[in-house]
This record gives structure tokens, sequence and C-alpha cells, in this order.
């Protein structure tokens, strides 16, 4: 029987994953993705495999799926009943490895409380990508899990990109600039080669636009920096994120607001922003919709954001030779493309309308001195091949 494994990505209400079956080359191939979706609310299954089937709907009582380890042990029933067994290895993403972890880790015991000490860094993510890991550790202590890292791509930035202005001792306690996306951002770096040969050695700006944001500059395919730094709240301004701030802005809400720390993270968290900008949204879709001169302001801060970032991004590198966006915004909202490129053309940005209104890869003009690209992400498949490469590294210790 053709072995499995598992990609996992837990929210506070949903889990999505994805099945990739292991090839004969030692690679993975896709083969299921889905979520369970509403958990304690509306839980439900939604999946569909590669075939193009019609997609695979179950829906379960409120009371059987009020937690996320109810709704892995949906995820487990439905699995071993269209396979007839388990996956040899589950993926996870963890966002946050802190100063600890730069590669994929087998996760036991101690790796969870490590990573535990990090949620206060990110507190949307962290406790809901260790939630299933529990879960899993409970149920099936044998089955071998991999964390992968947000953070890891970034972690051979030069010191000088990774230090704060602050005294030595917060840098060894681990205040640094971390950055995230790197699995996205890795996995483009690994696709550039194929789809932009002309930039792949060379200075790139990859623009990672979702309703969480954040730009990369890779050179020679290699994270040099970042827009995010210790936290999930730094650079681009995002769904409901603000982005860089003046820290005396927290102070200012201390002491005078009297606010505290619980609800300044609401505020930064959930509150800020393009929903807080436009109080209409967080979904750049409504506000491209929407005639309300707050939607408007919204998407132009955004995209002015987006450009003011290129040009440090840029600095950093010396220069660019290529732009590259990607995520959900990147990849389908053309309208914004098109306005970060107008307000990069001084770079040397020339695009092309019809390319990019058409969706192509390619959506710079030929001659551009800055070559421009719209490549889709998969960080999924970047953790299903990590989790592989561990589980052959631990078969071949093994032997």
């Amino acid at each position: 029987m053709t072995e499995t494994i598992l990609v996992i990505n837990a929210g506070s209400s949903s889990i999505k994953f994805q099945l990739f079956l292991v090839a004969a080359q030692n690679e993975v191939r896709r083969a299921l993705r889905g979520q369970i979706e509403g958990i304690g609310v509306r839980p439900r299954l939604i999946a569909k495999n590669t075939e193009g089937e019609a997609p695979i709907e179950e829906e379960w009582p409120v009371s059987e799926v009020a937690t996320v380890p109810q709704a892995l042990d949906k995820l487990v029933a439905f699995l071993r009943e269209r396979l007839g067994t388990l996956p040899v290895a589950i993926g996870h993403r963890v966002v946050h490895g802190g100063p600890d972890y730069s590669d994929p880790t087998v996760i036991d015991d101690g790796v969870i409380e490590r990573l535990e000490k990090f949620t206060p860094l990110a507190p949307l993510h962290q406790p809901n990508n260790l939630a299933p890991i529990r879960a899993v550790r409970a149920r099936q202590q044998q089955l071998l899990q991999v964390a992968c890292f947000d953070t890891a791509f970034h972690r051979n930035h030069p010191e000088i990109a990774d230090r704060y202005a602050l005294p030595e001792q917060f840098y060894a306690e681990g205040v640094r600039r971390y950055g995230f996306h790197g699995l996205s951002y890795e996995y483009i770096a690994g696709r550039l080669p194929e789809i932009a040969p002309d930039i792949a050695r060379g200075r790139v700006i990859v623009a990672h636009l979702g309703s969480g944001a954040s730009m990369c500059a890779l050179s020679a395919g290699k994270s040099v920096e970042s827009t995010l730094g210790f936290t999930a709240l730094d650079g681009l301004p995002m769904g409901t994120r603000p982005g860089q701030l003046d820290p005396g802005i927290m102070l200012y809400l201390m002491s005078e607001k009297r606010m505290s720390a619980k609800e300044i993270e609401r505020l930064l968290y959930h509150e800020s922003g393009l929903k807080g900008l436009s109080g209409i949204s967080n979904d750049v879709r409504d506000l491209l919709a929407s005639p309300d001169p707050r939607a408007k302001l919204a998407l132009d801060h955004f995209v002015y954001r987006i450009s003011l970032f290129a040009g440090m991004l840029a600095g950093a590198m010396g220069g660019i030779d290529g732009m590259v966006f990607t995520a959900g915004i990147g990849e389908n909202a053309s309208a914004i493309r098109e306005a970060v490129a107008k307000r990069l053309a001084w770079l040397g940005l020339d695009l092309d309308l019809k390319a990019n209104a058409d969706g192509e890869a390619r959506i710079s003009r030929e001659g551009s001195r800055v070559a421009c690209y719209v490549i889709p992400t998969d960080e999924e498949l970047m953790i299903a091949r990590h989790t592989l490469s561990v589980l052959q590294a631990q078969r071949a210790n093994a032997a």
C-alpha cells in the first residue's frame, strides 16, 4: 500500500489538511485536500481529490465536534475509512520557532513545551498550531510528527538585519527580527529557476499578500531581509493587523487610554489593518467592490505601504532585478498588483496591463528593467517535502 503524509494547518475553528502520496522517486504527490470548519458552531468536513471528482462533505452535531481534538478524531476516522490506514507521518505548520528552531523538527513533549513559550509572540497562531499536535501525541504517540516553521527560512539573515537597537541582553534572550511566511518564500525561491530563470539568481522582492501579508528580499534564492520581525504585527498592514507602528503608540495606549495588555492585543490582532481603516471588512474583495471612500482609503494605504517597503528591500539588496506576487491577494487581485506596479515604475517595473488582467505568469513588458511575475505559493507542499525528508533520515539512521 502506498504510504501517505498528512499536512495540517490548524486555526481556532478549523483544521485545513492535505494528504500526499509518497511517490517512488522520494517525492510527494498531492492526493486530497480539505478542511473541517465550524468547529464548535456548525462542524463539517469538505474535501476533494485531485481527480476532479465531486467534493466530499460530512456534517456532525456540535456536541460531537466542539473542540479541535474532537475534529482531529473525525479527520482520523475519515482518513482511515478512505485509506484503510493512517499516514506514516504528519507535518504541521508552526508559525514561530523562536531562536531554538531553524530546521524541520521531530516533535516530542520537550519540543511542545519549548514552542509554547513563543505563544505571546504569535497569539493568533501558535496555540492553534500546537492543539492538534498535542491531540495526536495523546492518541497516537508513536506517529511521527514534524514541525515546520514559518520563521526558519529567514534564520540565516546577517546579524545586522536581525538586530534591534536594544541592549545586548534582549538579543541574547531572543528579541530579534525573525520574519515569517518562510514556507511560502522557500517555495517561491524553489520555483523561480523553473518559471523565471532570468531573475532566479538575482535580487528579487517577493510580496506574500494575503490576510496575513509580508514581503521578503531574496538574493540568489536566499532570504536577506523581511518586513516582519519579532512578531507577526510588523511590516505591512494586513486584514486585521496594523503593520508597522511607532512603539510610542503602545505607551500612549497604556498611559493615556489605560488599556490593558489584553485590550491592546485585541486591538492589534483583531480590530486594525484593512478592517480598522475601512470600518467595513478585512477582505480585499469586499473593499474592491465597495463604493465607500473608506474602502478606497484602506486599499490605497495598503498599496502605499507595499511600495514603501519595496524601496526598503531594494535598498537591502543594493537594487532589484525582479518582483513576485503570491498568496491570496497577490495571486488574484489584479487591481492591487497594477496599483503597486504603478508606484514602483521608478524602480524600472513596466507592467503589461493585459498580461496582468489575464492572470499570466509574467506580467511585466518585454524590456522591463524589473521583471515581474505572479507565482502561486504552496506551503503545504513544502511541509510535505520536509516531513518526508525527516522520515527518510530517521529510517536511514535506524537501518
